[in-house]
This record gives C-alpha cells, sequence and structure tokens, in this order.
C-alpha cells in the first residue's frame, strides 16, 4: 500500500471498503468475489506450481464463493478438484459462484471427513471474517478435518475459526500454511493467537485504489521502517554527549542487578549519552563491573532519589524494582517527577496496587500485569488486545504498549499502532528491561512519547529478528539485540 505505514481494518471496516469499491468502481455483482477467487488462484500458482489434486472445502457464505471460484478456475486449468461442501450457500454472490461451478460439470460433495487429505492441497473457504462466536459443531468437524489431513492449507481471507477483529480464538482454527487476505490487512491476523495460525499472510488488493481504503477509518496502523526512519532525529557533527541525554534506570533490588544493567546498555546501544543506574548500594560494583559506561549511585529512599532525579532527561522505573517499600518509594518519586519515562516490571505491579494517572509515562506491560493494571484475567486480555491497550491507556493516561505477539501501542487520541516484527525467541528474560532502555534512550535524544514508544517497540523486535536469522530463536539472549539495536538505530534499512 501506499503511505508511510500500512492500515489495518476490522471487519466491519473492510466490509464499508467493499462496499465503497463496489460503489465507486461500479462493480457488477459479484465481480470483487471473481477477483478475490482469482488472486487466491494465483497465489497457489506461485506458491504450490505443478499441483494436479485440489480439495476446497466451502462454508455457507461469501468466503465459500470464493472457494466456489477458485475451484473452477483450477479445473479450468487441468487440476483434479474435490469441491467439499459444508453448509449450502446463504448469500446470493456465492449461490450465483456455485451455479458457474456446476456449468463446469464439477461435482460438489457433501464434506467426508475421510477424504480431505486425499488432495495435494486444501483450501480453507469455510467461514472468513463471519465469526461471531465459537464454531458450530458441523464446522468445527470441517476445521478438524483440513487440521487432520496432514496437507498444506490456504486459507481465504482469514484461517476459519479466528476472529480477524481481535486474533481471538475461542474454539477449532483452521493451521493455515499460507492466508491470502483480500483488500486489506485485518487486526487479528497479527496478534492474540492470530499469528499461530495464519502462516506467511499475502494481501491481494484486489486493484481497489488506495483512495478508497483511505475513506474508510482504520482500527490500527502499522510500524515500518519508514516511519521509524522519519522520527529518528539526525545528528550534528558537533554533538556532545549531553545533548543526547541523560537516562536514569531505577530499580536492581538485592538479587536482580541484571535488569537495570540490561535496560542500561540497550539505552547506550539505542544512543543515549549518557545513563545512570540508581539501585541499591549493595548492587553497585556489580552493575559497573558488568558494563563500565553505566554510572551507579546508591538510593535508598524517595529523598535520596530526588537528587538524583535533577537534571536527567528521562527516567525508567522497573527493572528489577521489586514490591518493597523501596519499590514504592522509587515509583512514587517518579510519578512525582514530571519527567517523562517508562514504567515496567514490578513499578507496573505496585501501580496496580494503587492506581492514578502517570502523564507522560510510558506503561510497558506485558499480558500478565496488563491483567493486574485492569483488574481482568489473561484469556479476557488476550482476546481484545486493542480494547485492552486502549483501556489501560485511557485508565492511567500517558502511552500503553502492551507486549505480545503483534505488540500494541495506544497513543494519545486512542490513537493504535501494531509492530509485526518479533519472534517467539523474544520469550525469555530481560527482553522487556531491553525494551524500557530502548524507548527511554528515544525520549532522552527528542522524540515525544508516543513516537518513542512505536519506534523503541520496532527497534526491539526487529533487532530480535536479525538475532534470531543469525543463530536461530532457541536461545535467545537479550543481550544479543543490544548489537543490533547499534545498528538499526543508525539504519533501520540495515540487516
Amino acid at each position: 500500500m501506499e503511505g508511510n505505514f500500512e492500515h489495518l481494518y476490522s471487519s466491519g471496516g473492510s466490509r464499508l471498503v467493499e462496499r465503497d469499491a463496489i460503489n465507486s468502481l461500479q462493480l457488477a455483482e459479484g465481480e470483487l468475489m471473481e477477483r478475490a477467487g482469482a488472486a487466491a488462484y494465483g497465489v497457489i500458482c506461485r506458491r504450490w506450481p505443478g499441483i494436479s489434486t485440489l480439495n476446497v472445502v466451502c462454508g455457507p457464505g461469501n468466503n465459500g464463493g470464493d472457494g466456489y471460484i477458485v475451484a473452477r478456475l483450477a479445473h479450468q486449468a487441468g487440476i483434479k478438484v474435490r469441491v467439499s461442501q459444508v453448509v449450502s450457500p446463504k448469500t446470493d454472490d456465492a449461490q450465483r459462484a456455485l451455479d458457474q461451478l456446476n456449468l463446469q460439470e464439477i461435482s460438489v460433495e457433501p464434506l467426508n471427513i475421510e477424504t480431505v487429505g486425499e488432495a495435494e492441497l486444501v483450501v480453507d473457504a469455510v467461514l472468513g471474517t463471519g465469526l461471531s462466536r465459537p464454531p458450530s459443531d458441523v464446522v468445527k468437524s470441517a476445521i478438524d478435518a483440513i487440521n487432520g489431513a496432514g496437507r498444506p492449507v490456504l486459507a481465504l481471507d482469514t484461517p476459519s475459526g479466528l476472529d480477524m477483529d481481535t486474533g481471538w480464538a475461542g474454539g477449532a482454527v483452521v493451521q493455515a500454511t499460507v492466508t491470502v487476505t483480500f483488500i486489506c490487512l485485518k487486526g487479528g491476523l497479527l496478534t492474540g493467537r492470530g499469528p499461530d495460525f495464519t502462516g506467511d499472510i499475502v494481501v491481494e488488493c484486489l486493484e481497489v485504489p488506495a483512495a478508497i481504503l483511505a475513506g474508510v477509518e482504520p482500527m490500527a496502523c502499522c510500524v515500518s521502517a519508514r516511519i521509524v526512519q522519519e522520527r529518528l532525529p539526525a545528528r550534528r557533527r558537533t554533538l556532545h554527549k549531553g545533548e543526547a541525554g541523560h537516562l536514569l534506570v531505577i530499580g536492581g533490588e538485592v538479587s536482580m542487578a541484571g535488569a537495570v544493567q540490561l535496560a542500561g546498555t540497550a539505552a547506550l546501544r539505542t544512543g543515549a549519552g549518557l545513563v545512570t543506574i540508581a539501585t541499591r548500594r549493595s548492587q553497585m560494583d556489580t552493575i559497573s563491573r558488568s558494563q563500565p559506561e553505566l554510572m551507579c549511585h546508591p538510593v535508598e529512599d524517595q529523598v535520596s532519589l530526588e537528587t538524583v532525579l535533577a537534571g536527567k532527561t528521562a527516567v525508567v522505573v522497573g527493572p528489577g524494582l521489586g514490591q518493597s517499600e523501596w519499590g514504592v518509594q522509587m515509583l512514587t518519586g517518579v510519578l512525582a517527577s514530571g519527567l517523562p519515562g517508562v514504567v515496567d516490571a514490578d513499578a507496573l505491579n505496585l501501580l496496580a496496587q494503587g492506581p492514578r494517572q502517570t502523564g507522560q509515562m510510558i506503561l510497558t506491560p506485558h499480558p500478565g500485569e496488563a491483567s493486574r493494571l485492569l483488574n481482568a484475567d489473561v484469556d479476557a486480555i488476550q482476546s481484545q488486545r486493542f480494547v485492552s491497550a486502549a483501556k489501560i491507556q485511557s485508565q492511567y493516561g500517558g502511552i500503553c504498549v502492551l507486549k505480545g505477539a503483534g505488540t500494541l501501542v495506544a497513543t494519545e487520541g486512542g490513537h493504535l499502532w501494531l509492530c509485526k516484527e518479533g519472534n517467539p525467541g523474544m520469550a525469555t528474560a530481560g527482553m522487556g528491561d531491553v525494551l524500557s532502555g530502548v524507548i527511554g534512550a528515544l525520549l532522552c535524544q527528542g522524540l515525544v512519547p508516543g513516537d518513542a514508544a512505536m519506534v523503541g517497540v520496532w527497534l526491539h523486535s526487529r533487532a530480535a529478528d536479525l538475532a534470531a536469522a543469525d543463530g536461530g530463536e532457541r536461545g535467545l539472549l537479550a543481550s544479543d539485540l543490544c548489537s543490533y539495536l547499534r545498528r538499526l538505530v543508525n539504519d533501520p534499512y540495515s540487516g
């Protein structure tokens, strides 16, 4: 798509785009469905050239109609096609597509779960965008048959059983090899459980002009290398370290010095001019030996913290903080300072115990911390990630970064950003500490909180992808990201 970022649409938004496209382009009935079917067949030709057998499993709605068109085109190309009908068509467009198929004398059979795997490729055309509750018994049987076939699967628009608005998976869901989604990206494909089921995602615009998409409000936008580059400030040749900002990282309760060391090192690698660690006196030697560029200052209460906060550009509180009275005093002092900064880890847990507005702060909860901030269970957070991020931002102010696959950034004014980068190797200790340091460094360099949050999330996730590409996802360490952060903050397109 054109522009500096990609838009993500809800199912309702995508239907509005379809309606506007039909009206603006004066398309005949079923024309968009014909285009969708042709685009999906094109994906088959590119991804699985030379296949000789195909099983298309069709449901009752327009997604099933797309499947009938795929079957017709494959048959015309000489592929042996079986069409497995889960439910008869319930829309006019789907019925017309079936009528066209019948003219080709292709047999349409009721779904036989025993024969789904007899083809080289299975096409999932069961539910599409129409999911509003867990799949019914007959649809669940079809999904189970597709998943049990042991064949590659092409899902049309979205894997059946996955809510494309939220990434919620409340029942059986097709495990796709490739998902071809039509006209625009849908939010649920990229967050929640979506990444577990979509496989590779292909977007086919169906010749719908970008101007029509621009006329419909998206649910969120994706962060891209281009938008990151645009927000990273250029450096004067005469810049000195004081002008690159001074970050204060607060935490490192007894036995947890590694968390603040990771955050501080990540901040230096992302370009902060100076980083001071405010920690327990007993932790100072350990931190200084691990990274000599980090300055350490003992802080034992809120009064001594006020002295250390003076002259700082931004602050990170939470890595290794603990939840003792010392941690409470540190968080209280930070929130009273008026500095921009990041609230992470145990600072979030303390905030949940005494909810309050946080001003310019960026909150970076994982789903468990988000559940405490909103007094909801983790499943509720994960099933409504877009809503949850927006609620945290509204309730606590500032910016919310809801971590996880498809990390979300909710900014003031109800704007939502999604990061498509990242990988399962990031599920390891210390990754959140590194992210806090990255965002803190960007605040030090003059980025406003919303930009610092979304740029930081992208840099962090992209660095993890580069590190995983070099050595694999398993065994990835949070400290492995630091050299890649340095590369990316100088050139987001590097790698």
